[in-house]
């Protein structure tokens, strides 16, 4: 890795193309039907968008989100076919921290976890934040953290479909952690190429924060050195994403990534947004995600094929409402249009090469329902 190249200031991120704090999280489920299940009927999000894996058209893609499928809220899955169980160990993404509003919001959630019957720790507190650790039935791992206090980036709107009472819904994501086995090289990627600040350490735990700062805007570096390699597989995170506001924010940092010569993809258009993908350590994949749509996106407002027919109204909207409406989007499978253009046969046969998954129900109103536990996750009920 250089950090030096001509043109660009490696050791100073330009403040027109500040990093805005975490975009999303995607991980990988051995079924989308028990994480449906899991994340609309008991962490209460909403299902915004179901779609394929871009790069593997036989494997779903889940996005949940807040009501109205912020970044900075949304968890994402996918379903590879026959992929085996992860290990946990160095070089890993290995926790996603779940925000929620106050101290009294992680009380509430220690009762609804345990009465569900989720696998979880004691309440604690690191860096100042009250939290849990839980995990779904892949042994993915999870933090319910406390807002309280929080003056950094801003959290989310609570699903209103959900019966998560409203003052103690998950509002967002954050911090996550990132188990490494060189810290001194991981650190010097977070802070001298992307840009991050070393606020706090406790014991073999390193708070790294962007933009404004708090949970919305940290990730947790954990010094593993000794630990075995994680192996990738459900159970495990694939990578996670940091916000970039537009386009031009992320031409920016597509040439400062390549720049200092980390693994990279270049641009790549997801439609919901616009990406980049990077390696930040062994085996430690991060990307860099648009707030605003992607560039196919905006190219189908502009020529009037979307639900919304003004661009600058597009930009302020989440990508999953363009191609759908936001009443309708997560009901059925979509399909990228900028991958499946008006191709009703494609769209089929990709379809019937999928799992079956039933998420018909995703636009029910949930308020009155009854708290579903691990067990109704995985019968369905």
């Amino acid at each position: 890795m250089r950090l030096k190249d001509d043109g660009i200031n490696l050791l100073e991120v330009d403040e027109k193309f500040p990093l805005g704090g975490i975009h999303h999280v995607t991980a990988i489920t051995s079924s989308a039907q028990h994480i449906y299940n899991f994340f609309t009927n008991i962490l209460g999000l909403r299902l915004a968008k179901l779609t394929v894996n871009q790069d593997d058209y036989e494997t779903y893609h889940l996005y949940f989100t807040d009501e109205d499928g912020n970044a900075g809220t949304d968890m994402t899955f996918f379903d590879f076919k026959d992929i085996p169980k992860g290990t946990k160990g160095k070089n890993n993404i290995d926790r996603t921290g779940m925000r929620v509003p106050t101290d009294a919001s992680v009380d509430y959630w220690f009762d609804r976890l345990t009465k569900a019957d989720v696998v979880h720790g004691n309440i604690q507190t690191l860096f100042g934040r009250k939290y849990f650790d839980f995990e779904d039935m892949d042994g993915q791992q999870y933090q319910i953290v406390s807002d309280q206090g929080n003056t950094g980036v801003a959290g989310g709107k609570p699903w209103m479909l959900s019966n998560v009472e409203k003052e103690h819904a998950i509002i967002g994501l954050g911090p996550l952690f990132v188990k490494v086995g060189n810290y001194e090289n991981f650190k010097l990627i977070l802070e001298a190429v992307l840009g991050f600040r070393h606020t706090a350490s406790e014991g073999k735990y390193h708070q790294f924060e962007i933009a404004t700062g708090g949970s919305g805007a940290t990730i947790i570096a954990v010094e593993a050195e000794g630990e075995l390699e994680a192996v990738q597989g459900y159970g495990n995170v694939h990578h996670l994403a940091l916000r970039v506001k537009d386009l031009d924010s992320l031409q920016y940092w597509i040439e400062r990534i390549q720049g200092v010569r980390l693994p990279n993809s270049g641009f790549v258009d997801r439609f919901y947004f616009s990406s980049e993908y990077f390696l930040s350590a062994r085996n430690v994949l991060f990307e860099l995600a648009t707030d605003t749509p992607g560039k196919g996106a905006l190219e189908m407002v502009a020529e009037g094929n979307a639900t919304i027919t003004d661009v600058e109204e597009a930009k302020i909207t989440s990508g999953f409402w363009i191609d759908e409406t936001k009443e309708e989007s997560g009901k059925d499978l979509s399909l990228p249009p900028h991958l499946f253009p008006g191709d009703e046969a494609t769209k089929a046969a990709t379809a019937a090469r999928l799992r079956p998954l039933d998420t018909s129900d995703a636009m029910r109103d949930r308020n009155e329902d009854a708290l579903w536990t691990v067990e109704d996750v995985l019968k369905g009920k």
